[in-house]
């Protein structure tokens, strides 16, 4: 089932969580592991991140260095896969353009629509590591925009080979990234709304935002959202706090601010338990706010940690 029939189904908010592939080399039980905690709160779709290319430089004979692309996190359609065989849950794998040409894109949707896989969330992506900027592939996306549009035309059964005839049309329901602190490329808020309302436009179904800690930060997004005559679902996303050095670290890789209550909460802390038993609690008042005011789902960013989501999901749901 779509994400979108899903939220429009349901009269209650709806539980949903995103999950990390594992490291290259690792078992899939890890993914199970991430999951099987959490399944009593019922989660109607699972999202699963999409991680670009590496380099690595390895020394070869002569002294000379070559530079190799890895990949740390593989498999992403094969969880997909696996989640909605296991467990019959729909899976959302995340598309970016970084690192993958499109047709490599195109191939990949095509596999998902053999799966009977119906969603995607559509992300540019993030710079690697050795640059400072980002740098799509030589053919591949700029821009999640394009990409929204790609997925769209094959919706249409339009492909990037011209010349194939009687095309199957996928049918895909496409989610999008927000920022109610805005991406940290925009200029300012309304540069940034500008881009998602050409991506609604273009035909992106629904919204999921990056994690906030100020639910008015949510509620205001939603609001100038609304104004720019934006009017599809946007769920907000959830990440708890879990360590001292975060309140540093997640404001200076993900340019959001800090509430300066939960910032003097954390301070006080004297171990990353204690930070983890405020973050909780500061995740649970969030996530009964939200509920009040009406979002059609709640989605947590587990990063591996499905007890912590359980701690807060059993006080919510």
């Amino acid at each position: 089932m779509k994400v979108i029939d899903h939220l429009a189904k349901s009269k209650t908010t709806l539980f949903s969580i995103e999950i990390l592939p594992p490291l290259k080399g690792q078992s899939i039980q890890s993914i199970f592991n991430s999951i099987d905690p959490l399944m009593e709160f019922k989660p109607q779709f699972i999202d699963v991140t999409y991680h670009r290319e590496e380099y690595i430089y390895k020394k070869r004979e002569g002294g000379f260095l070559e530079k190799i692309s890895i990949r740390k996190r593989p498999g992403t359609v094969g969880i997909c896969a696996a989640i909605v065989n296991k467990y019959k849950v729909d899976a959302v794998p995340h598309l970016i353009c970084g690192g993958f040409s499109k047709e490599e894109t195109e191939n990949a949707l095509i596999e998902l629509n053999f799966l009977g896989i119906d969603n995607v969330l559509i992300l540019r992506g993030d710079a690697i590591k050795t640059e400072n900027n980002f740098i799509p592939h030589s053919n591949g996306h700029h821009y999640a925009l394009d990409l929204v549009k790609q997925t769209v035309n094959l919706n249409k059964g339009v492909y990037l080979d011209e010349d194939l005839q009687d095309n199957e049309n996928t049918n895909f329901c496409i989610g999008v990234a927000g920022y109610p602190e805005k991406h940290f490329e925009a200029p300012n808020l309304q540069t940034d709304l500008k881009y998602l309302q050409l991506k609604i436009e273009a035909g992106a179904d629904y919204v999921v935002t990056q994690m906030f800690y100020d639910n008015n930060k949510y509620y205001n997004f939603v609001n100038h959202c609304k104004e720019s005559g934006i009017q599809v679902p946007i769920i907000p996303g959830i990440k708890v706090l879990t360590s001292k050095k975060q309140i540093t670290n997640l404001p200076k890789v993900f340019h959001i601010d800090l509430p300066q209550e939960l910032i003097e909460e954390v301070v006080k802390c004297k171990t990353d338990a204690d930070v983890k038993n405020v973050g909780i609690e500061w995740a649970i008042q969030q996530s009964k706010d939200l509920i009040k005011f009406g979002v059609p789902c709640l989605h947590y960013y587990t990063m591996g940690n499905p007890d912590i989501i359980k701690r807060v999901a059993s006080q919510v749901f």
